[in-house]
């Protein structure tokens, strides 16, 4: 299947990587992964007056109402530079508020996500869970008009950054029951909330949340009490879908910066890329792209359009069994083929490894994604 840009998202992609190469080269993003906060405030203001923040959002609210589509070329540039901002936390995150919110809470959030203001982070996984979305046990209970929530959450992509949370929690049931889940907008710096931070192999910051005695009001509900995994299950389906995009401008990179080099590696007097093996295996690393590409297209334009639940969990899986396969076969042949230097922290290959090796497993593995597609 082959999806193509139109050309406002062809010109957007450009802008885009026109402002990456300028001010987000390699050394720069090394500074920037090296820094306090673990992202540039200055670049994270520039998406914002490019538009990125608000391109799947309401014009409402100052965005361009567009879906992951409209972000997939955009997705696919920060994969292939690397980018580590929290966008795609943020932009996550906000489609909580976009698809469940009430008025109140879309005007007091969206707008600042969309001038850059507000930095957002999902707060769901919890310690043996795995990639089960029902598996919640961080509890909110009712108590004199607003909730009280107690709990423990683990690594929270982007949770240091974060000035507002979107925490999963139980108001009623146990275990991994599917209903009896709900949503709730958390101050990061709230009375209660502990904030772990950590790094994550690709450079990413992550954090474990610590949840206890914490205060919010009844406006903090997002959807209706109880039943919120139909929300959870749609939004990170849509978060799947731009991690799938953000892959094939990783994978695109990968593929290019290991022709360049059998290009130039000269071993018994010639380049090693006139070496018909390794021809062959650059051939299987390009049709890899190409079905990523592909693929990704196709879970970008389902979670935009299709509304039975059923068949989006099924073609979104499917994407991501393919983007989980590639991801693990492009960055292994780009760094076998790039010898020993390809694990050097100076080569940005390496750290692309890292990111694809991250995204194979960010929002469920290929057995997982195998397993849910077999059963829907």
């Amino acid at each position: 299947m082959k999806f193509d840009y139109d050309d406002e998202q062809r010109l957007l992609a450009d802008s885009v990587r026109r402002l990456l190469a300028r001010d987000y080269d390699f050394d720069a993003r090394k500074r920037i992964v090296a820094s306090e906060r673990g992202f540039s405030t200055t670049v994270w203001k520039m998406f914002a007056d490019l538009g990125l923040l608000g391109l799947g959002l309401s014009p409402d609210y100052g965005g361009f109402g567009g879906g992951a589509r409209a972000c997939m070329s955009v997705m696919e540039a920060f994969g292939d530079a690397l980018v580590v901002e929290p966008y795609l936390a943020t932009v996550m995150t906000a489609q909580f508020i976009a698809r469940g919110g009430t008025p109140a809470q879309k005007t007091l959030i969206l707008g600042d996500v969309v001038t850059g203001e507000r930095v957002l982070a999902f707060a769901q996984t919890e310690a043996g869970a795995r990639y089960n979305l029902a598996d919640v046990s961080t509890r909110a209970r009712a108590i004199g008009g607003g909730y009280v929530i107690d709990g423990e959450k683990i690594a929270v992509v982007h949770g240091p950054c974060a000035e507002l949370l979107v925490v999963s929690a139980r108001t009623a049931g146990e275990g991994a029951h599917p209903k009896g889940i709900s949503v709730f907008v958390v101050d990061a710096r709230a009375p209660g909330v502990t904030v772990r931070s950590a790094r994550t192999i690709d450079g990413l910051r992550t954090a474990d949340v610590s949840l206890v005695d914490v205060h919010v009001g009844a406006e903090a509900l997002v959807g209706p009490e109880g039943a919120a995994l139909p929300l959870i299950e749609e939004v990170v389906d849509y978060a799947t879908a731009l991690v799938c995009a953000e892959a094939v401008g990783a994978i695109a990179y990968a593929n290019a910066a290991t022709l360049d080099y059998i290009k130039a590696r000269r071993q018994f007097g010639v380049p090693i890329g006139t070496f018909q093996a390794l021809q062959h295996r650059m051939v299987d690393m390009t049709i890899s792209h190409e079905q990523v590409k592909s693929m990704a297209g196709l879970a970008c334009a389902t979670v935009d359009t299709e509304r039975d639940a059923a068949k989006r969990r099924r073609l979104v899986s499917a994407a991501k069994v393919k983007v989980a396969d590639a991801a693990r076969h492009v960055s292994q042949e780009s760094i076998q083929l790039h010898g020993g230097m390809g694990m050097s922290d100076e080569l940005k290959v390496s750290h692309t490894f890292r990111r694809l090796a991250v995204i194979a497993q960010l929002f469920g593995d290929a057995n997982h994604h195998l397993e849910r597609f077999a059963s829907t």
